[in-house]
This record gives structure tokens, sequence and C-alpha cells, in this order.
């Protein structure tokens, strides 16, 4: 990975460690596995969003900005659905995202609402960082031009996600307590990535 790769991450998602050289490499021997983890990640985006409008509907802007992601998740969900049966791959069963699991520790327990809805914005932010930044990796690093070209297009589609659930937070929280609980964020996040086992069969 280049120097100028690690800026990248840092100045544009904002993260502070980039993901392991290694895992593209074993992303490039389990292509069936990652195609399913990736499919199984753009829906649970598409139905966390749903949840978010759900329990927030009476914030408009909220609804309004995630409804459309909601039906953008989906159709990157049938996209990698459809791409496994092309190659005659099947769908998996879905596995268990420590990533995702280690990160909801840090949510704060029993805080005001505004705490809770903080928490959710934000750790819905940095999965978007990290697996654009994971996209950013597969079309970088993956030996099938055309599956370079795949996650490239990826990339380039949910480069702003991230962005957006921060910006979601600001609207309805002090934008210097989102500021801070990012950074908090993030740096738990570069404490948690060390830890998990380099998997080339995950997204996360």
């Amino acid at each position: 990975m280049t120097e100028e790769q690690s800026q990248y991450d840092k100045n544009i998602l904002g993260l502070k460690l980039p993901t392991d050289p290694r895992w593209v490499d074993l992303a490039n021997i389990s292509l069936e596995e990652i195609l399913t983890d990736h499919a199984y990640c753009e829906q649970k985006a598409a139905t966390s969003c749903i949840s978010l409008i759900q329990r927030y509907s009476e914030k408009e802007k909220l609804v309004t900005e995630l409804a459309p992601i909601v039906t953008e998740e989906w159709g990157h969900f049938r996209l990698v659905l459809a791409e496994l049966k092309k190659r005659n791959l099947k769908l998996g069963r879905q596995r268990k995202d420590e990533y995702v699991n280690k990160l909801m520790e840090f949510q704060k327990k029993g805080g005001s609402e505004a705490e809770t809805l903080l928490d959710r914005l934000l750790i819905f932010a940095l999965i978007e960082a990290r697996s654009c930044e994971r996209f950013k990796r597969l079309s970088e690093g993956l030996n099938d031009p055309y599956m370079s070209n795949f996650y490239r297009r990826f990339m380039e589609s949910e480069a702003g996600h991230y962005t957006l659930f921060i910006e979601l937070a600001e609207t309805y929280l002090d934008k210097e307590v989102v500021r801070k609980r990012w950074q908090e964020w993030l740096e738990y996040e570069a404490l948690v990535i060390p830890k998990l086992e380099v998997r080339g069969d995950r997204m996360h």
C-alpha cells in the first residue's frame, strides 16, 4: 500500500488504520465467500436504514435522506446476487460479523435518546467508511480485471454514504458533540481492527 493510498483513507474517509494488505490476497482465493458476505452486508445496510426510519419517523430529514439509500443498498444486494448466479456460485449462509459486533460494544448503554441516536448514526457511518475502503482495496488488488471494476463501481457509489450519517447527526445534535464522538469512534475502531483475524471470506 502506498503512502498516497494511506493518506486517501485518512483524508477522505477519516479512518486511522488501513486494511491489512493480506486481506485482498486472501479474498482473491475466496471469491464465492467474499461475494456471499458482501451480499449480506448490502442486505443489512438496507434493513438498518429501514430500522432507523421506523424508529425516528418523526425526523423528516432522516426519513427523506435514508429512503433512497434503502433502495440503493437493496439494488446492490441484487447486483451481488446476480454476480454469484452468473458465475454459478451459491449464496451461502449469513455469518456472524465480528467487526460490527465489536463496534456495537462501544455504543453508550443507558444514555439519553440523543446519545442513542448519535451512536446509531455514527456506527453506520463507520461501517460505511470501512466498507468503502474495502471496496477500494478490492478494486486495486483483485487479479480479475472485471471484478476490480465491479468493486470500483461499488466504491464510487457508496463513497458518500458515511458522510450522510454524520450530516444527519449534525442536523439533530450539536456539531461539536458529534465531531468529538466521531473521533472517539475512529480511535476505537483503530484498536479493534488489529485484533480481528484477517479473513478473505469476510468484507469486514
